[in-house]
């Protein structure tokens, strides 16, 4: 049941609602001061937390915003004898779930801690999803070559910089480039992602730009494109050395004016986005072939950051055995396997062409297919090539 602590220098108040929600079942402490209550908040979690306004030594906003400076997540609750429209909009502003005025109403009460619980509950949620998603797009390894690519990831994030990844099919571009998301200022933005070698070059204009409704036949309604979807945040170009000439020219236009056009429309609509792109293909080879521009190469080219191949970095593959090992049998609900060190030594002698995405594959279908303990015997069995 949830924890509830109730800030409030009438002794009367603090009695009736740990008597209240006591009998509901709610633990329930008391402050009788600000200072007292924020040394309680300091010590212990609590689902929801009551703070009346008036009150001496320190004011129940005070103590809210102290509050918030601990844990923006908590869930407060302002109660006040004295409050109006004015107390009540301060209060939410600064961070206060709800607002509620004395003489306390029971039922208010009781309804308040439910929708408090509820949103408590989504914000734990959140969390593990978050750190789960983390954990899923976690470049994992120490060797100098991977830790190079880290350490420059993390200086260019904070900027504004636009950033180039190379590297081999199944290297872990995308995790670059996501992590050059997390770490940036645009974080709370959206991150969105376009595989340019995926979409057909006659409809990739429409994907990045959107469309207006009739622009062509099946343009039933009016689209947003890619870039005002990333408006705010990370716009991600993969394989975009596969991007068409004609929506090249429009990406360049977009890059330098931030200013782009719906397909179909000549609305112009100002865009905020940071691009990062990355490629599988030799661009400069593109550009002397005639397949790539070479101002939008300049462009987007501002920093080259290069993902090495799994040949490069097989110090790592124990980390990353180990890595994909928890976080399969985790999808499956599992204990991880043991891997012996001989299978280690088998998964270092294979040759990885399909790099990182290859490897996890290999990792997974041995977790499938092998009992408690994965052996090179096995690795030879079901290892590939």
């Amino acid at each position: 049941m949830s924890k509830i602590l109730v800030i409030d220098d009438e002794r009367s108040i603090r009695n009736t609602m740990k008597d209240i929600l006591g009998f509901e079942g709610y633990t329930v402490d008391l402050a009788e001061n600000g200072p007292e209550g924020l040394e309680l908040v300091k010590a212990n979690e609590y689902d929801t937390i009551f703070c009346d306004i008036k009150m001496p030594e320190m004011d129940g906003i005070e103590v809210l915003q102290r509050i918030m400076e601990m844990r923006s997540d908590a869930t407060v609750v302002m109660i006040s004898g004295h409050g109006n429209i004015d107390t009540a909009v301060d209060s939410i502003k600064k961070g206060a779930y709800d607002f509620i005025e004395k003489p306390l109403d029971l039922n208010r009460l009781l309804i308040t801690i439910r929708n408090a619980s509820d949103k408590t509950n989504l914000v734990q949620e959140t969390k593990v999803l978050k750190q789960k998603v983390d954990k899923q797009y976690e470049i994992v390894g120490e060797s100098e070559a991977i830790s190079r690519v880290i350490d420059m990831t993390d200086r260019v994030a904070p900027t504004e910089a636009r950033v180039l990844i190379t590297g081999s099919n199944g290297t872990g571009k995308e995790l670059v480039a996501r992590r050059l998301h997390e770490n940036s200022a645009r974080v709370q933005g959206p991150f969105v992602e376009v595989n340019c070698a995926a979409i057909p070059s006659e409809l990739i204009e429409s994907e990045l730009f959107g469309h207006e409704k009739g622009a062509f036949t099946s343009a039933n309604k009016q689209r947003k494109g890619k870039f005002e979807q990333a408006n705010g945040g990370t716009l991600f170009l993969d394989e975009i050395g596969d991007m068409s000439l004609s929506a090249q020219a429009k990406v360049l236009r977009a890059l330098q004016e931030n200013i782009i056009s719906r397909v179909g429309g000549d609305k112009q609509i100002k865009v905020d986005v940071r691009v990062v792109a990355a490629t599988n293909k030799n661009l400069q080879e593109e550009i002397e072939k005639g397949n790539f521009r070479e101002d939008l190469y300049h462009r987007i080219s501002v920093i080259l950051i290069h993902v090495p191949a799994l040949e490069e970095r097989k110090e790592d593959i124990p980390l990353l055995a180990e890595h994909f090992n928890k976080q399969i049998c985790n999808e499956y609900g599992q204990q991880p396997k043991e891997i012996t060190e001989d299978a280690i030594l088998e998964l270092k002698n294979k040759k990885w062409t399909g790099n990182i995405r290859e490897f996890r594959n290999v990792i997974e279908r041995l977790i499938i297919l092998c009992d408690k303990v994965i052996t090179d015997e096995d690795v030879r069995m079901y290892g590939g090539n």
